[in-house]
Order: C-alpha cells, then structure tokens, then sequence
C-alpha cells in the first residue's frame, strides 16, 4: 500500500511508484503552486493570496489546509498577533527550484516574442541565469540523456 509523505497509508496516490506523480498528487493544481509561488514572494496572509491569485475564497480555504497538511506551508500567528499568516516550511522552500524552472519554462515557450513579462531578479537586481541540470561530470543532462531507474 502506498504511503504519503507523512507516512499514513494513501491508496488515492496516481502512481505510487513514481516522485513526479507523486509531487502532483500533492501540489500538482494550479492554484496550489500560485499559493506556493506568492509566498515565496512575501504573501502572507489569506488577504494576500486571495488578492494576488484572484483565487475564490473558498478554494483559497482547501489548497491552505491541504498546503499546511502536507507540510509545505505553516499557520502562525502574526506580528500583530490578531491574524494568523501563512509561512513557507523547508519543504516549500524546497519547491522554489520547481518554480524557477516552470517560470524559466513559462518566460521561453508562454510568451510570444517581445511580449512583456515579469522577470526573477537576485537581490542585486540581476535577473537569474537559466537553470540547467547537470551530472556529476558537469554535462549538462535532457531527456535524452536520462532514464528513470526503479529502486526497490
């Protein structure tokens, strides 16, 4: 029986054997992934989220627990105490390489070209470099030079 990330049983996995299938069971939605991608821009609270996604509030409400509930956003309470805000965990951080290269993606082939865009910049203002997969060699890897491998 398949596992989720928390180690409770989940048979409702698409394919429990592969991570990419798995990755999307999970954030998988658009709207999960625009949660994800505005709080690494800074949005914290349900305000916030709402405001930049345009996303209705009651599916706002359910990509939030099930965000929360996989680990990848925490509640906490917030600076003014009053509300509550939303924080990345280490395991949504880890997404941001997910989201560059879909952005990455998204500023090559969604675009038409000279068709305006916003652009990722490092805190110098520099826009980030392309990012490409490398082995341990340093040469440079596509589908045409992987493979999946099963573990078991």
């Amino acid at each position: 029986m398949s596992r989720t990330a928390m180690g409770a049983p989940n048979p409702d996995w698409t394919d429990p054997d592969c991570p990419v299938a798995r990755t999307l069971d999970l954030v998988g939605d658009r709207w999960s992934l625009l949660v994800i991608r505005d709080a690494m821009d800074g949005a914290r609270s349900f305000t916030e989220f709402q405001r930049r996604t345009g996303i209705a509030r009651n599916i706002l409400t359910d990509r939030l627990r099930k965000l929360i509930a996989h680990g990848l956003l925490a509640q906490r309470a917030a600076p003014s105490g009053r509300r509550q805000e939303y924080v990345l965990t280490d395991a949504g951080r880890d997404l941001f390489p997910v989201i560059l290269t879909l952005r990455q993606w998204g500023e090559r082939h969604a675009f038409a070209p000279g068709e305006t865009h916003s652009t990722l910049v490092d805190q110098h203002g520099t826009p980030v470099p392309d990012i490409a997969p490398t082995s341990a060699d340093g040469t440079v890897l596509d589908a045409d030079t992987t493979h999946v491998q099963k573990i078991r």
